[in-house]
Parts: structure tokens; C-alpha cells; sequence
């Protein structure tokens, strides 16, 4: 078993190829497919503890109860998934009543989280077609078409078709551990194809942020996105502005930290949904040369740490992406007569409080991404005790990182990266030399504050003088 798994993640389109035989070009449209256990690479042990419990109890207690989306595709792929959602005909409150450990989350589409430790089982139930004998607290639709809320029950084949993209329309029964393709899911695998399931622009009116996830999975899988499923993207990519700012701060995360952030930057570009979502950053590259580049190395940056597993924090891309907008703004408000340091905190409040209009970012990053941009204007101040202040403060290693990348791309002449790493390298003695080359170096420091001479006060006469 094990040397026959190894051989499918070696080729998984190959394998498929054989599994399922050449597609029927004439057919007139996907059907249901039942693949039993024999014939798929997909196991119990590539599933979480966790999963499998959600999956056993729900079927122990009479309900129907399947993995589904991303951790099928996924396996299919020859890829081990991390993340495990699971579908049910259970309602959302019988699940939280066989759960103790749950509780039912969202308003718009109300699901259940199953938490074990640190780990979360999401658990849907199938979900039906909207009509028009539902009440709006249960279903209600935008007069554009956006889904406001929905909360139809419905079964498994109407769940199916109710799914974004047909590689996501693969359900595997705990029940005999067979994986059901509802919308030829597994020859769009083969094919590395994305396809949404029904009409594209529909679709994306229903749900706006299914335009990132096509770009999103498109740049992870290394998939081409179907050209049906493409054309409406550029055209609709405006409906993203109805999308909460909340929401897409999720979103942002999900694109930008799934370790293909240099991909998924271009392509969203490609089609005009950056824009969007950063609309004084994309503003800024037009007008910046060099602001694209610092965006995408420091995206570069970010993919190499999560690829060798080393922590990451989106303070850090925030700070990136809405530089270009801070550094305009700053040498504006210094051109009307503001000090440096002022005119950073009031752009950076600027930018801000403009870019929470379109994708929230929660205090905890925000404050942090501040500190990165208030140390770029300490890091060159190299004198005295100062050095050891700012290599002390609790986002010096961001701001660093932060200042390698303005320079590599082209923001800053190279030299002050330079200098700083080999001051946290240099022992007492190195960093005393380093220290003084800075002091030999007037070109590398501030200008020296004139100082204001004290008036010496003239002693009044006292009656033992006169």
C-alpha cells in the first residue's frame, strides 16, 4: 500500500489517467461518480485525529458524515492535507448538540466549529437551493445577485452542485471510505483545470470572493483557470467593494500566507483584483519604481520562511504593501513644511484609516507595522547608546529584514543593511570599530542640532556687595 501511494505522488495525473480512463468528450454533462476505496490512493491515515472522530460520531449516531474540498483534492494531488472540513445532513444544532466542544458560528452562512486543542473541525451541513417561500432570516439575496445569507438545507447532490469549484465537489464516505465526484472533479485533477460549477458569472455575483479563490488556488495548485471560468473576472472584479472589510482580511491572509504569495500577487494584478483590495498601494506602483518590487520581495521573503517552516507574521506584508502610499504621502506633508518624523506618523495614520475601508487589519498587526515603519527612520541614526536602543526594541528584526528588502529593491542605495548586519554579528570590540566608522563617516549620520547657548544670568547686587 505505502509503495503504491509513493509511486501516485510520484505522478498523480498519470495515475488518475489509469484509475478512470479517457473522458467522453460527447457526454453531455458530469454525473455522478462513485469511486470505491480500492481504486483511489486516499487513506484514513493521511486524516487528523480529530477529523476522524467528527466523522465517526456523526455516522454512529445515524447521520450521514463526509470529508470534503480541499484535504480530498488534495490527497488526490499527492499532497498531505492539513485542514478538514467535514459535511453532513446533521443540522447545525443537533451537531452541537453530539459536540460539546463546538459552537455554531456565522450569520451569513452558519456553520459549526468542532475544536479539539488547537485544532478546528469545520462541519457544514448540506446545504439546498434558495426559494422563494424562504424567509430572509433563512435565505436573502442583494439586487445584485450577492448571497446576504443562506440557510437551506438541502442533501448531498444539491450540496455538490452548490460548491464553488468542481475539485472541491469530492466527498469521501467514512461510511466505505469511497470518494463521490459530483461534478468530474477528478479529471479536472488530471488535467490540473480549475472550473467553477455553473455559470461563472452568476457565481461570482452570488459570491464575489470566489474571484480570489480561483486566483488563490490557481497560483497554490499550479492549475490553469478554465477560460469560461476566467472571462467574467476583470469585468466583475468591483463587486469585491460590496465584500465586508472583515472578510477580506481573512481572505488577504489566505492568499498571501499559503507560501505562493509572489504567484498569487501577479495574478491578482493580471485581473485587476489588487486594486480592490489596495487601492493606494496599486495607485502607488504606477507612480513608484520602486514600489512593486519592494511588494514582491517582500512576498518572496514570506514564502521562503513558511516553506522552511520558520514563523511569519502579516505585520510584516502589511507594512510592505501600504508602504509605497505612506512614503507618498509623507513627502507631501514634508513638502508643506511638516518634520520627518511627523509627517510618517500622520501619512501612516493616513494610509490607514483609508485602507480599513477596503480590508480590516485588527490592531494586533496594525500597531506592529507602524513600529516596522517608525524603526526605518531610527535604523540610520547610528550613534551612541541609540544603536543599542534600537537593537533592543521588540520589532528591530522585522524593521531589519523590512530595510534588506527596500534595498534589494532599488528604494535605497545598499550599505546601511550592510552595516547593521554586521553589527548584530560583531562582538563588543567589532561593534565599537563599526560604531566609529559611523562617527568618521558624516555622510552616514544626522546632522548634528545646533545647540542653544544658555545666557548667563546676571547676579543681582546684594546689600553686601554695595
Amino acid at each position: 500500500m505505502i509503495k503504491g501511494f509513493t509511486r501516485f505522488l510520484q505522478s498523480p495525473g498519470e495515475h488518475l489517467r489509469s484509475l478512470f480512463g479517457p473522458q467522453d468528450a460527447s457526454a453531455a454533462g458530469p454525473e455522478l461518480r462513485v469511486i470505491p476505496r480500492q481504486e483511489h490512493p486516499v487513506s484514513r491515515q493521511h486524516f487528523s485525529d480529530a477529523a476522524l472522530k467528527v466523522l465517526y460520531r456523526l455516522h454512529n449516531a445515524g447521520h450521514e458524515a463526509f470529508l470534503v474540498g480541499g484535504c480530498i483534492r488534495d490527497s488526490l494531488l499527492g499532497r498531505m492535507p492539513k485542514d478538514f472540513d467535514v459535511a453532513t445532513d446533521a443540522t447545525p444544532e443537533r451537531v452541537r448538540e453530539l459536540f460539546r466542544n463546538s459552537r455554531i458560528v456565522g450569520r451569513r452562512f452558519r456553520i459549526v466549529h468542532v475544536r479539539f486543542g488547537r485544532e478546528v473541525i469545520e462541519v457544514t451541513t448540506f446545504r439546498g437551493k434558495p426559494g422563494d417561500d424562504h424567509a430572509d432570516h433563512i435565505a436573502q439575496q442583494s439586487d445584485d445577485g450577492m448571497l446576504l445569507r443562506d440557510n437551506v438545507w438541502g442533501n448531498i447532490e444539491e450540496d455538490a452542485i452548490r460548491r464553488d469549484f468542481t475539485i472541491n465537489a469530492l466527498y469521501y464516505s467514512i461510511a466505505d471510505f469511497s470518494i463521490h465526484d459530483f461534478a468530474d472533479g477528478v479529471r479536472d485533477i488530471e488535467s490540473r483545470t480549475l472550473r467553477l460549477i455553473g455559470d461563472p458569472a452568476t457565481r461570482y455575483r452570488e459570491d464575489p470572493v470566489r474571484m480570489l479563490r480561483a486566483v488563490r488556488f490557481a497560483a497554490k495548485l499550479d492549475f490553469d483557470i478554465e477560460p469560461a471560468t476566467e472571462a467574467p473576472i476583470a469585468e466583475l472584479a468591483e463587486l469585491l467593494l460590496q465584500v465586508p472589510p472583515a472578510r477580506l482580511f481573512d481572505e488577504v491572509l489566505k492568499l498571501f500566507m499559503g507560501g505562493h504569495g509572489v504567484e498569487t500577487f501577479r495574478l491578482l494584478r493580471d485581473y485587476g483584483l489588487f486594486a480592490m483590495l489596495f487601492p493606494e498601494a496599486d495607485e502607488a506602483m504606477e507612480e513608484l519604481p520602486w514600489a512593486e518590487a519592494v511588494i514582491e520581495r517582500a512576498l518572496a521573503s514570506t514564502d521562503r520562511r513558511i516553506h522552511e517552516e520558520r514563523p511569519v507574521t502579516p505585520a510584516f506584508l502589511f507594512a510592505a504593501l501600504l508602504w509605497g502610499p505612506v512614503q507618498q504621502r509623507q513627502q507631501t506633508l514634508e513638502a508643506e513644511g511638516m518634520p520627518p518624523i511627523p509627517a510618517l506618523q500622520a501619512a501612516s495614520q493616513q494610509v490607514i484609516s483609508r485602507q480599513l475601508q477596503h480590508v480590516a487589519i485588527p490592531k494586533r498587526f496594525s500597531l506592529p507595522m507602524r513600529d516596522i515603519w517608525d524603526l526605518q527612520q531610527r535604523l540610520p541614526l547610528r550613534r551612541g547608546k541609540r544603536v543599542f536602543q534600537t537593537r533592543e526594541h521588540p520589532r528591530f528584526r522585522a524593521a531589519y529584514d523590512f530595510l534588506l528588502v527596500r534595498e534589494a529593491a532599488g528604494e535605497l542605495s545598499p550599505g546601511l543593511g550592510d552595516w547593521w548586519t554586521a553589527f548584530q554579528d560583531a562582538d563588543e570590540h567589532e561593534q565599537r570599530r563599526l560604531l566609529g566608522k559611523v562617527d568618521a563617516d558624516p555622510a552616514g549620520t544626522p546632522a548634528p542640532r545646533n545647540k542653544r547657548r544658555r545666557r548667563r544670568r546676571r547676579r543681582k547686587p546684594s546689600n553686601d556687595d554695595s
